[in-house]
């Protein structure tokens, strides 16, 4: 055959790559196993025996490995099957804005911006160009006619490159540069950060188009640690510092209006001030010392409305600051500072750090020394002359780390922070400094983060269902086609090989959607054989020799498979366009075995054939109780579309009722919020706990938060959703809510568990084993997205089908079939979510089913429209009616094959595949049997009434068109 050589060649190629690739994962893997092995359940003594047997190399020829390098280039697993955590940081360009305006406080600017911030929260927009647009809005309300080159807008001193006659356009443009190179400095500092972490195959990505930065750590343990590092700004800033006679009469007067109108500040009456900042204790730090516990109220008090308006014009722009810690002396309390600001709020000193080291002082105490950058260390000599013997406090994020008293000037920009710090925040903090501050604050939008056990479930699971699977697709194949289903599962076998040897090549990441990818794959493998044996089953009961057969069968089954490949693969795309995190891994993986399969199952599978058979050997193509499945099997469809589009109909407006009256359960995805999985040691009732965190989690208002609790998989672990502070994406906001969760839960924890121990689960205690936060501004973006990929699915596959099959109505009626599919999904989704077992929300997932969906069903669709092509190029009919009616029997043995072994593999992932993908599956699982419903019953047969309906150019097809019962000459 033609190309054989290259094709091996290829094969060849392409298997070496892939060895050299997956090496490194199975040395790596083999090295750990008889690590633990040698150490049983000792996790000490695993690391001994581990860091011993590092020390081996293994001998490539070329090269040597150990394990460490091995373990650097393994195969990367998503955090879903290694735990750890991944987050969407997004860099706040307000504070871009302020610092390319330096800090005007031009009313339009400052008014633009607020809006700006109000927008964001329903806008797909980036937020500089919906600055701009509140700017030219605010700007002709209030009748100001400012340019955007105006002193007190972008025309300062720090962008020389505007000029005061530069147009708003070349405006726009310049500041537009200019936030992107900040937040690709952002992107470089996090990774930065990252790589001084240590962590294990990191994954770090810029969102394009927009501000954010996607970061994957699987494996990582230390959440809060992350959080912190990700999420500090590492803007070292100095200030000075009022003391209590300054902010001591604010206090009294403000003591004194909470007796009158405390409701009003959100708090009883009968709060006492003076003794929550304990103002008659005196103290050597700070303006007031304040219980741990009674920090939250003393925030509610000082943000207050009521608070602000009493402010004295000494107190005006004053910034309350609490400490970054207790004092070792005093652990119970925590020191507010008062910082005296400006109308800016720009510090005296705000300089970033060229150097920073762990050191100890004189008393043996962990500190950290630093040197500024030139800026930094003039600012330093200036704030220093003015406050010798004066308190300066140092602020890292809104912190005060320390705050000590002026000795005298410090001309060289070098100084010391004492924070009482542990040895492991000490280094952290200097990996911070030293990696570089963020241009602007970043806060974390959306996190997943995985528990190590729940990551080991999912492998179990993952493996398991894939196992059962491929097993399951052997067992078929060779039953139903013989001899050349070996063949078939040969190509399947390397298939998959080259599958993980590539992704692993390119750095591609495994996640449990990704294994959902890899058996989908194994499913559409087999429906590219099943193709090929059909139409090589026909050529033999026509008469051809076997030789003969399989040369026709790959000829015309190639048009076919191409299509089907081609809409999939058109799918996969979308999704990984549109879709995030493990949604793009299930794109990736999809992508790459659609392409594999091509390669393995149509050139190599030819391949291997024809050097079987121009040996002179046979090769059976079924066995002998398939030999005539479907063979004279002939169906009246056409006629009988009436009633199947009545049953069509009733689904249809069935399901549309079910959403118009019970709606959907929207994930948090869709809505912004949080979702908790925690595992208990006993059952416990859902419904129960729900009432108990409803009462938990309550707002300042003393509102209930949203708060759902649904048994997830076993009955001793719960879901737990809420959109409590939602609006709040600090490291603060999380450990609350963790806090609070805790609280509400320990009546069914055991006695003796920790705070620590609860918020990282593992096989050994109850816990969370893993939580997800999705901010209300990413919410919208990922439901939009979603939106937007299912019409741009959609609208390709209309032009793809019109383009191949260069007939409207082909395109037509494949389209209404995948509409048609899509909502009698979503009626199933509203109608049974408040009955079923497992998750049935409207989310990331789902609408990755429902795109997988499209792609399967048109594959099937295209089967039917490319027999029905060829039998009118043919005239293989009398009549329209008898021709249709042909070429969906003629291709039943192909929709049965595929649809059955797909349907019994996404069972088995169903089932044992694990509780995260049971509500993607389910989708599959209706959308795979109603999409080979339309793909005979609805996109057929209004391609046929379309078709039909061409009167007088009805001769060209070939077929009487004004009966749909007529009987063909050929059955």
């Amino acid at each position: 055959m033609q190309g054989k050589g290259l094709i091996v060649t290829i094969a060849v190629i392409l298997g070496l790559i892939c060895l050299s690739a997956l090496v490194p994962t199975f040395y790596a893997s083999n090295i750990e196993n008889r690590a633990q092995a040698l150490a049983g359940n000792d996790p000490v003594k695993y690391r001994k025996e581990l860091d011993r047997l590092a020390k081996d190399t293994f001998n490539l020829g070329i090269k040597k490995l150990d394990y460490n390098s091995a373990k650097q280039n393994e195969m990367k697993l998503g955090l879903d099957l290694k735990g750890g955590i991944n987050v969407l940081l997004e860099i706040n360009q307000k504070d871009l804005v302020n610092d390319l305006t330096n800090y005007s406080v031009n009313p339009v600017l400052i008014e633009a911006l607020n809006r700006t911030d109000q927008v964001q929260k329903r806008s797909t927009k980036n937020y500089i160009d919906d600055f701009f647009i509140e700017f030219a809005n605010v700007n002709k309300e209030k009748g100001t006619n400012l340019k955007l080159a105006d002193p007190e807008i972008f025309g300062n001193q720090g962008l020389t490159e505007i000029k005061y006659n530069t147009s708003d356009e070349e405006v726009k443009s310049i500041v537009r540069k200019k936030v992107e190179a900040s937040i690709g400095t952002a992107y470089e500092v996090i990774r930065t950060r990252i790589d001084k972490t240590g962590a294990v195959q990191p994954n770090v990505q810029r969102v394009p188009g927009t501000a954010r930065i996607f970061v994957e750590m699987p494996g990582i343990k230390d959440i809060d640690r992350v959080k912190k590092l990700l999420q500090s700004s590492a803007k070292l800033q100095f200030w000075e510092v009022q003391q209590i006679n300054e902010v001591g009469p604010y206090f009294q007067e403000l003591a004194q209006a909470i007796a009158s109108k405390g409701d009003s500040m959100g708090v009883s009456n009968r709060t006492n001030l003076v003794n929550l900042l304990q103002l008659t204790t005196s103290r050597s730090q700070g303006a007031a010392n304040v219980k741990l516990a009674d920090t939250a109220i003393v925030n509610k008090i000082l943000n207050s409305k009521i608070a602000q308006n009493l402010r004295p014009s000494n107190v005006k722009y004053t910034q309350f600051i609490w400490g970054y810690k207790p004092e070792t002396t005093d652990p119970t309390n925590l020191v507010l500072y008062a910082i005296r600001g400006n109308i800016t709020q720009r510090a005296p000193v705000d300089g970033a750090v060229e150097t920073a080291r762990v050191n100890y002082d004189d008393l043996g105490r962990v500190v950290v020394d630093m040197q500024m950058d030139q800026k930094g260390s003039k600012e330093w000599k200036s704030l220093t002359e003015k406050n010798v013997g004066k308190q300066v406090a140092v602020t890292l994020d809104g912190r005060v780390y320390t705050a000590p008293n002026v000795q005298g000037v410090i001309p060289n920009g070098r100084t010391q922070i004492s924070g009482n710090f542990s040895p492991e925040e000490a280094k952290d903090l200097t990996d911070v400094l030293s990696a570089g501050k963020l241009p602007a604050g970043a806060k974390i939008v959306q996190a997943d983060v995985v528990g190590p056990s729940l990551g080991a479930e999912s492998i179990n699971a993952g493996f398991l269902s894939f196992v059962i699977a491929f097993c399951i697709i052997i067992v078929y194949i060779i039953f139903y086609y013989g001899g050349a289903g070996v063949f078939a599962v040969i190509a399947m076998i390397i298939n998959l090989f080259f599958l993980f040897g590539i992704m692993n090549s390119i750095g591609a990441t495994l996640t449990l959607p990704g294994i959902a990818g890899i058996v989908l794959t194994m499913a559409l493998a087999v429906d590219t054989n099943v193709i090929i044996y059909e139409r090589t089953k026909e050529e033999l009961f026509a008469g051809k020799n076997i030789l003969e057969a399989y040369k026709d069968g790959f000829k015309h089954a190639l048009s076919a498979i191409i299509d089907g490949h081609a809409t999939t693969l058109l799918t996969a795309a979308v999704l990984f366009f549109f879709g995030t995190g493990p949604i793009k891994g299930f794109a990736v993986t999809l992508g790459i075995g659609l392409l594999m399969t091509f390669f393995t199952s149509v050139l190599l599978s030819r391949v291997m054939i024809f050097t079987r058979l121009n040996k002179g050997k046979s090769l059976s193509v079924w066995t002998k109780p398939t030999k005539n499945l479907f063979r004279n099997v002939w169906l009246d469809f056409i006629g009988k579309r009436k009633y199947t589009y009545i049953f069509s109909i009733v689904l249809t407006v069935g399901s549309l009722l079910s959403i118009y009256v019970n709606g959907f359960k929207y994930g948090i995805d869709f809505t912004g919020g949080r979702n908790f999985v925690v595992k208990f040691e006993k059952p416990v009732v859902a419904s129960e706990v729900q009432k108990t965190l409803t009462g938990v989690f309550k707002t300042s208002n003393s509102q209930n938060s949203s708060v759902e609790v649904k048994t997830f998989g076993k009955d001793n672990q719960l879901k737990i959703s809420t959109d409590y502070l939602i609006d709040d994406a600090s490291l603060k906001a999380d450990q609350t809510i963790e806090s609070k969760l805790f609280e509400g839960l320990k009546p069914n924890l055991p006695a003796n568990l920790t705070l620590q121990e609860f918020k990282s689960a593992d096989i050994a205690h109850a816990g969370i084993v893993s939580s997800t936060k999705v901010g209300p501004t990413v919410a919208d973006d990922i439901k939009t997205g979603g939106t937007q990929a299912f019409i741009l699915a959609i609208v390709g596959i209309f032009i793809y089908i019109l383009l191949r099959f260069r007939k409207w109505q082909f395109s037509l009626g494949a389209i209404v079939a995948l509409i048609h599919d899509s909502i009698i999904i979503l009626g199933a989704y509203s109608l049974f979510y408040k009955y079923a077992p497992f998750n049935m929300e409207i989310n990331q997932d789902f609408i990755a089913a429902i795109l997988t969906v499209l792609g399967y069903s048109i594959n099937d669709t295209v089967i039917v429209f490319d027999r029905i092509r060829e039998y009118l190029r043919e005239k293989k009919s009398i009549s329209l009616a008898g021709l249709f009616d042909d070429s969906i029997s003629s291709t039943l043995g192909r929709t049965f094959n595929t649809s059955f072994t797909t349907l019994l593999v996404i069972l088995a992932i169903f089932i044992f595949g694990g509780e995260n993908l049971r509500g993607f599956m389910f989708a599959l699982l209706l959308g795979i049997g109603f999409g080979t419903y339309s793909s005979i019953f609805v996109a057929s047969a209004i391609a046929y009434d379309l078709l039909k309906g061409k009167g007088k150019q009805d001769e060209d097809l070939h077929g009487i068109t004004t009966s749909s019962k007529e009987i063909p000459l050929k059955k």
